[in-house]
């Protein structure tokens, strides 16, 4: 009996253990399956988010800010234009204005201001009244005037009276002369203060029939605008003393400085284009109307004078220039020095996206390589590729600021 407990015993632990060995290999594939599904999702997604990455980190060479970040930048974009670019004779200068379009208004005799007429920046006419002055020595001079016209008429006729006698051999020639004399010394006398009043803008014959007049006019001797006003209302004025500034802008001139190097090519009539610093984007033109003879010394330079039109009166005396002596010229698409960006040797230009404006009020830009040409007063000529269109909005300003964004984005990406 003891041995038949003994053995059963021992086959019920068999079978127990080999019950426990089935359902722990089970499990161990069971569990294999659930991680191997996992990695599987897990792969699966890893892979979907490198497909989305790779779309948010979108065109390359492209870069998006918003409208606000352009406005801070003072972003500028312009349509692509061409102009005509040379590689020509580069000039600086100043406009100014020949000596007869400018004039500075002094009296002829002193007196205290009574009136002003013009303020600075008004426009004029020739002969307009610009103040008055006055001055007690003003109607001694009339007064004198009066007094010596009136004496003038019985000296007349005293004169006439005794060259008739003198001519009858009644009257001595010794009165004869002495009244002849003091006829011609007043007569003298009454035209030089007629010609003094006239000076003075005061009318000679109305002073003659007793008209006094307390104050003078103060003139301007040409047309065009006040630029300065020197005097106050009570000032005492002296005589030759500036009280006005006067000039005429329609009669302009450039006064360029051409280098010794280069004065051998220039020649009357020859033409100059220049620009200003209030309008760098236009082109005016100039025609040589003379070549100086004398050279400055510092620097070594000759001046050379050109004609211009200033039709609108917008450009005025003091402006700085600067210009090309034309001598051949092309025509080519052009933009602006700070619209070029380089990199090593490259050169590039952003341009304004088709898509311009996209959601959330952003802006996209497309940065695009180009070949230079031609420098010509603060333009570069450029090639674009072929396939290009040439109705491009290009960054005129703010290109820097646009490369600086997208060297940050990649490297934000790379990260």
């Amino acid at each position: 009996m003891k041995n038949i407990a003994i053995v059963s015993a021992a086959i019920m632990t068999l079978l127990m253990v080999g019950c426990n060995d089935k359902p722990d290999s089970e499990l161990g594939h069971n569990e294999n399956s659930e991680t191997s599904e996992n990695m599987k999702d897990d792969g699966d997604a890893h892979g979907e988010e490198g497909e989305h990455n790779d779309e948010e980190e979108g065109e390359e060479g492209v870069v998006e800010i918003s409208e606000q970040q352009a406005q801070t930048i003072g972003l500028e974009t312009k349509s692509l234009q061409e102009r005509t670019l040379g590689n020509n004779i580069k000039v600086t200068g100043m406009l100014a204005l020949f000596p007869q379009d400018k004039a500075n208004i002094s009296p002829f005799v002193g007196g205290n201001v009574s009136s002003i007429r013009v303020i600075p920046g008004d426009n004029i006419n020739r002969g307009q009244v610009l103040a008055y002055i006055e001055h007690p020595d003003i109607v001694a001079m009339q007064q004198d005037y009066q007094e010596k016209n009136d004496e003038l008429v019985f000296l007349k006729q005293d004169f006439e009276r005794k060259q008739t006698l003198y001519d009858k051999g009644v009257s001595s020639g010794k009165e004869f002369q002495m009244a002849q004399s003091k006829f011609r010394s007043t007569t003298s006398s009454v035209n030089g203060l007629r010609s003094q009043l006239r000076l003075l803008g005061i009318d000679p014959d109305k002073v003659a029939e007793g008209q006094i007049y307390s104050a003078i006019p103060i003139t301007s001797p040409i047309k065009g605008y006040v630029d300065e006003v020197m005097i106050s209302l009570g000032d005492y004025v002296a005589p030759q003393s500036k009280m006005f500034s006067i000039s005429d802008n329609s009669k302009i001139y450039v006064n360029f400085k051409v280098y010794e190097k280069d004065i051998n090519q220039i020649k009357n009539g020859q033409q100059i284009l220049f620009s200003t610093t209030a309008r760098p984007d236009e082109l005016l033109k100039a025609t040589v109307r003379s070549v100086g003879q004398t050279f400055e010394s510092d620097p070594k330079a000759i001046e050379v004078l050109a004609d211009i039109e200033n039709k609108n009166k917008d450009l005025l005396p003091g402006m700085y220039v600067e210009g090309r002596i034309v001598q051949g010229e092309k025509s080519g698409f052009a933009v602006p020095e700070e619209a070029i960006v380089k990199e090593g040797e490259q050169s590039y230009i952003f341009i304004l996206k088709e898509d311009g404006e996209t959601e959330g009020n952003t802006m996209k830009f497309k940065r695009i390589p180009v070949s230079t040409g031609v420098n010509d007063l603060g333009f570069v000529e450029i090639n674009i590729p072929a396939e290009m269109a040439k109705d491009l909005k290009i960054v005129t300003n703010g290109a820097y600021t646009l490369s600086s964004e997208m060297v940050k984005g990649e490297l934000e990406h790379g990260h």
